[in-house]
């Protein structure tokens, strides 16, 4: 259980084997921790300097053999937040090198949950409100919750506003995400229901194929087209629709 995050959090695999093994057993030597994560001890020996120097673990000197200990585990939200603090030390550069290369027109794709996350990255970074044809509660796929949470706080700070004209498939599969949501909202015809969305916020329409209720997956494509006249354009088509259901 606990590996898993360890990695995510930048340890390889045996160095989350080796710290998770001396959280769970204690001061132990290189073989007793090869004998219990089942890691040769050559493999352990080699990576007992990168742990110590990441002071995950220190050395405790004895006559016969070294033993070895794990750090409270408080130390691994100090590696988090080193690491986020020299990422905001560059930040401020690496965004106004982008601005730089950035036109105000472009066309490109994000796939999957990662893309996902990407566009809802761009809905905060563009601050405005937002509008949505053919929505299906992707927000709320259980995969997503921790970042949408983030999201939702982020948004709200922002004051931005959500427009929906949901599918139809809302209707029967997931009505308890309409209080959540808030109005206002509408609903499409059931006979125009599809897989598909578009969603309208500041310059960017971004539409989408492969949607189903509440669900976002690897398979999901978002094409994004950033131009102002567009979205305006968009936006009045979308005025139309509200008008018309």
């Amino acid at each position: 259980m606990y590996q898993t995050i360890l990695e995510e959090l930048g340890l390889s695999q045996n160095e989350a084997k080796i710290y998770a093994g001396l959280v769970e057993i204690g001061t132990s030597s290189v073989p007793q921790i090869s004998l219990k994560i089942g890691v040769h001890k050559r493999n352990i020996y080699d990576i007992i300097p990168r742990l110590l120097q990441k002071g995950l673990i220190y050395q405790i000197a004895e006559n016969k053999e070294n033993k070895y200990a794990a750090v409270e585990p408080n130390k691994l939200a100090d590696l988090v937040w080193e690491k986020e603090s020299r990422l905001n030390s560059i930040l401020p550069a690496l965004n106004k090198q982008f601005k730089k290369t950035t036109t105000n027109e472009a066309v490109y794709i994000y796939k999957g949950v990662e893309g996902f996350k990407n566009y809802l990255r761009d809905i905060i970074k563009t601050g405005e409100d937002v509008y949505f044809i053919g929505a299906k509660g992707g927000w709320f796929d259980k995969e997503l919750q921790t970042f949408i949470d983030k999201f939702l706080k982020e948004a709200k700070a922002k004051k931005i506003k959500y427009y929906h004209i949901f599918d139809s498939s809302i209707k029967d599969q997931a009505p308890e995400l309409l209080p959540l949501l808030g109005k206002p909202y509408k609903f499409l015809p059931k006979k125009y229901s599809t897989t598909g969305a578009i969603d309208i916020f500041g310059d960017h329409v971004v539409t989408f194929s492969g949607l189903s209720v509440k669900d976002i997956n690897d398979d999901l494509t978002l094409i994004v087209m950033v131009n102002k006249e567009l979205a305006d354009c968009y936006r009045t088509w979308f005025q139309f629709i509200w008008d018309h259901c």
